[in-house]
């Protein structure tokens, strides 16, 4: 990927490695992807116009958390963060000064280190190129099962976007969902109950909406119109993004609170869920010739 800046007004993926540093100390040291994006955006003042550049012509993820993912890749190989198998980031070091820390050099020992971890042959040497070329494999396979799944659930019917969000909060503790999505309902495509701890009920009202654009915060003031009365809680599903300016909307003071669902996270849950995902383990077999050797 390099350094290339093709877009105007976009930084390049190690200008936002030190963003990322910062982000995840605002954080308190730790964070999820989506955290960690929202911060470095705020961070470094990223217009919205910039934010929803999609990645590519059919790109489901945008450019500029693309290039985050580099960040994060870079930062995890030079020792400075880690990630967990529930997708949360984290600093290895605390009290990290991001004033002493170049992002070229951070660059360049990585790079180094990808060499010198490779035989000194002359055949199994590799060039900078290459290294870069495994690095953008690491990044886009991380996200291609998205990617693909994303694709699967723009094919699919509206009818069946709707029932797949029922089956979801059924799986999720959910009860009495129904799909009531109409013409001329404000929106509303289904509702249910959610108990929490078996004590309290809250009767939440969602609405699914499968494209691959961003929800806008007139969209969330639309729906909130639409439950007022009917439901305590709002919940919008949708295969693609939201807005910084429509997250804030969902969550404004004195107005009744509405959660998000947004793909990347949509994707997630179907995962943990085992809805149409499936995960397989592979072992790995090593042998130790010390041991037998030591026999």
């Amino acid at each position: 990927m390099g350094r290339k800046k093709s877009i105007s007004n976009m930084p390049s993926y190690d200008e936002l490695i030190i963003p990322t540093v910062d982000a995840l100390i605002k954080l308190g040291g730790s964070g999820t992807i989506e955290e960690i994006n929202n911060a470095v955006y705020e961070l470094i003042g990223l217009s919205e116009e910039v934010i929803q550049i999609p990645h590519g012509e059919e790109g489901t993820t945008n450019e500029v958390d693309y290039r985050l993912a580099w960040s994060r890749t870079y930062l995890k190989k030079f020792g400075l963060i880690e990630n967990s198998s529930r997708g949360i980031w984290a600093l290895l070091k605390p009290n990290i000064d991001t004033s002493k820390l170049d992002y070229t050099q951070i660059v360049k020992a990585v790079k180094e280190q990808s060499k010198d971890s490779q035989p000194k042959t002359k055949e199994s040497k590799k060039s900078l190129g290459q290294i870069e070329q495994e690095i953008e494999e690491e990044v886009d396979n991380f996200e291609d099962w998205k990617e693909e799944l994303l694709n699967i659930l723009y094919q699919i019917s509206p009818s069946a976007f709707e029932r797949l969000a029922q089956r979801l909060l059924r799986e999720s503790g959910f009860f009495q969902v129904e799909v009531t999505g109409k013409v001329g309902d404000g929106g509303i495509d289904g509702k249910g109950i959610v108990r929490v701890s078996g004590l309290l009920s809250f009767h939440v009202i969602f609405q699914c909406k499968r494209y691959k654009g961003s929800v806008t915060p007139s969209q969330i003031r639309d729906f909130r119109g639409a439950m007022q009365g009917r439901a305590d809680k709002g919940l919008v599903i949708t295969t693609g993004t939201f807005t910084r300016d429509a997250i804030k909307e969902a969550t404004r003071d004195g107005a009744p609170p509405i959660d998000l669902i947004d793909g990347e996270l949509l994707c997630d849950k179907l995962k943990e869920l085992k809805l149409g995902v499936d995960t397989k383990l592979t072992e790995t077999v090593s042998l130790r010739n010390e041991w037998f050797n030591n026999l």
